[in-house]
């Protein structure tokens, strides 16, 4: 356990940083690395991983987005009018997810969405302007698009800047808004997707055994301890870099999304 806590800490410095910096969740990081750890070290089974990483991951992100968010609100990233609308939409997709993530089967799905980020990713490469041109849609379609972003990012555990950020920059919204928007979403995919797999694990494993549902606490402990402080650095660091920049950051991260999505 104290193994497992250790390099979740480790993991958790450099997931704090992404989710301050770009406004994700971390986990991207987090559950390829729990992937590995928590068979090799007897936790659980290399069938039952993914949900408990996935889980883990996804509660983890309720702490270290709070952090992530807070940062961003004192440096009024956050259009809280806008980030409503989103974080009601991603929510509700992301719950939906979280209950049903042990019956669907992810395989086409995680292609086709990977395909799809992989083009994101494209675009925001090739982009030589500060925003998109594209006018923001009324708040219901928003809330719509932003429920199907939450219930994907919730099946992939990765918190919802990946796909929120390149969509809302893709509509004329400011990059750094629009990570602060995504951080903000971050939230509520994380509340409402671990509260479905909490729900959804309950039968299967014991707080005994260092279980809430499917969520690990040994490793969410290990997390949060580290990224709750390097999230606010990421945060900062939003703020000194050129947007441009950040922009060829961010999809040089998507295209990692889109790999992991395909080649899981």
């Amino acid at each position: 356990m104290l193994t497992v806590i250790l390099i979740s800490a480790l993991i958790g410095c450099f997931a704090g940083f992404l989710a301050g910096l770009l406004g994700i969740g971390g986990g991207l990081v987090i559950v390829p690395v729990l992937v590995v750890l928590l068979p090799a070290l007897g936790v659980v089974s290399s069938e039952a991983v993914m949900v408990v990483a996935i889980a883990t991951s996804l509660a983890s992100i309720i702490i270290t987005s709070s952090s992530s968010i807070r940062a961003h609100h004192k440096r009024n990233n956050v259009s809280w009018t806008l980030a409503g609308t989103i974080m009601f939409g991603a929510g509700i997709g992301a719950g939906v997810s979280g209950l049903l993530a042990h019956h669907i089967n992810g395989a086409t799905l995680k292609i086709f969405f990977g395909l799809a980020v992989f083009l994101l990713a494209l675009r925001m490469l090739g982009s030589r302007s500060i925003i998109g041109r594209a006018l923001l849609p009324a708040k219901p379609l928003l809330a719509a698009i932003a429920a199907v972003l939450g219930a994907i990012s919730g099946l992939m555990g990765i918190g919802g800047g990946a796909l929120v950020v390149p969509v809302l920059n893709y509509f004329s919204v400011d990059m750094r808004r629009a990570i602060g928007c995504a951080a903000a979403s971050g939230i509520a995919i994380a509340v409402l997707g671990t509260l479905g797999y909490v729900i959804a694990g309950w039968q299967h494993y014991r707080l005994a055994d260092g279980f809430i549902g499917y969520i690990y606490l040994p490793a969410l402990f290990g997390i949060v301890s580290t990224s709750v402080f390097t999230a606010t650095f990421g945060a900062a660091m939003t703020q000194r870099l050129p947007v441009l920049m950040i922009k060829r950051v961010f999809g040089v991260f998507l295209m990692l999304v889109a790999a992991r999505m395909v080649f899981s």
